[in-house]
């Protein structure tokens, strides 16, 4: 497995367990996150307070059905499962296409696509 690949399992692992210092160790300091039509977070401060949603109960459930790789992009595909504080549950797939620089995430583009 690439060196861009387990930065991304890294970083999935990170939100597996909602632990901001794992997560934020695998980024660039100016890193962008944008979730088209919902966000657009530039830098590590910002990108660090939309990691855990106040509204969930515990750790999110992710897995990863596939990781691609070409130049310094990694995409990967996925779904993500998570309790919430008022009884409901998340559950979505996702794509989550990573760019990297200097061997961290440099920017992130998340789509994401809720279960009925």
């Amino acid at each position: 497995m690439s060196e861009q690949k387990k930065m991304v399992e890294k970083y999935m692992a990170g939100f597996r367990a909602t632990d901001h210092k794992k997560i934020l160790s695998c980024l660039n300091d100016d890193v962008v996150w944008e979730m088209p039509g919902y966000y657009l977070h530039k830098g590590i401060e910002a990108f660090d307070k939309e990691i855990e949603n106040p509204n969930a109960d515990g750790h999110p459930d992710i897995t990863i059905t596939r990781l691609v790789e070409e130049g310094n992009i990694v995409v990967a595909e996925g779904a993500v499962k998570a309790k919430m504080k008022d009884g409901n549950k998340l559950d979505a797939v996702f794509c989550d296409v990573f760019h990297f620089a200097n061997g961290k995430i440099s920017k992130l583009t998340t789509y994401l696509m809720f279960n009925k």
